[in-house]
């Protein structure tokens, strides 16, 4: 059986996954693998680096991708989204931050506008400001969020945002996932987690094996890494990581790192260079414990879209009606 939704249907792609615009880890490469496999890849722009993003558009050949990007560095560099206009992606992907005078621009390129929330308020602001999908992200999710958890979440978002197609992030790492989320009234799901470990991400091959062999239990949100790379974001979002020895060392004493923080941002980027985990970030999500192998993005996309078809043909078996 094939899944369509509403956001198949609106995007115009066979499987009702997207791959979430992960900094320096969803490339070109991976964004292709899961928009051939069926989904829709995004390009993580980031902090806006115009160039890498050409770069990486490159990579993906003929195959249409998304490119994603974090609203309020989008604030800072704000000609980088037309010259991404011109390159003519798939769809343009906001999050962190108001869409604002960034929704105009997409919608005269009738490119569709996705945008990720972290809570019902701004799933109605974003809605108001034209978005054509709205991504419900819960604070299981790796990397950068909020506090809101995804299953009560995601059905508050598509209570109040009517006819818009909601898709469920955070997570969210296999076809229970997926098939849950549909229950939930979504029309698909934003994975990342699931696909750091995969052939094709720009992820450090430690950062891979150190995923791999990681578990939801060990991960922690806080602001700490940001500190330490000297990355000034709004306090209301945090970062989700695998806890390491940098964790342990200064997530409790933020105030000592403050007065040792030149030497030790220093350290962390060396460490970061050098794919040394201990210190460096490992940005994962509670569903890590799901992600067992290393392997292609299109074998994590098929695994994926079978379990979940499986899971919905035996839906009928919970009902009694009819019997």
């Amino acid at each position: 059986m094939a899944i369509e939704t509403e956001l198949t249907k609106k995007l115009g792609i066979s499987a009702p996954v997207l791959l979430a615009p992960m900094a320096g880890v969803s490339g070109g490469k991976l964004a292709a693998a899961v928009t051939n496999a069926g989904g829709l890849g995004f390009i993580g722009g980031g902090y806006c680096d115009p160039d890498w993003i050409a770069k990486e558009m490159k990579e993906a050949g003929n195959t249409q991708v998304g490119v994603g990007f974090i609203t309020w560095a989008l604030e800072r560099n704000p000609d980088v989204l037309n010259r991404v206009i011109d390159q003519q992606p798939k769809a343009i992907f906001l999050s962190f931050g108001e869409l604002g005078g960034f929704a105009a621009p997409v919608k005269r390129a009738n490119l569709p506008l996705i945008a990720q929330v972290q809570s019902v308020e701004q799933a109605r602001r974003a809605a108001g400001e034209g978005a054509d999908v709205i991504i419900a992200q819960g604070t299981e999710a790796g990397g950068h969020g909020s506090m809101r958890a995804t299953m009560p979440l995601v059905p508050a978002v598509v209570d109040a945002v009517g006819d818009i197609p909601v898709v469920a992030a955070g997570g969210i790492a296999d076809g229970r996932g997926l098939a849950a989320a549909l229950m939930l009234g979504a029309a698909g799901v934003l994975c990342g987690t699931a696909f750091v470990v995969a052939d094709e991400s720009l992820a450090h091959p430690n950062i891979k094996k150190d995923a791999v062999a990681g578990n939801g239990d060990a991960t922690t949100r806080g602001s700490l890494f940001d500190i330490a790379r000297g990355i000034d974001w709004p306090e209301q979002w945090t970062i989700r990581t695998l806890t390491n020895d940098f964790t342990r060392q200064w997530a409790d004493d933020l105030d000592g790192l403050g007065r040792n923080l030149t030497q030790e941002q220093a350290r962390y980027a060396k460490a970061r260079d050098a794919g040394d985990t201990s210190i460096s970030a490992v940005i994962v999500g509670e569903g890590i414990d799901l992600v067992r192998a290393q392997q292609p993005a299109d074998a994590i996309m098929n695994a994926m879209i079978a379990q979940a078809e499986d899971l919905l043909r035996r839906g009928p078996a919970f009902s009694t009606s009819g019997r």
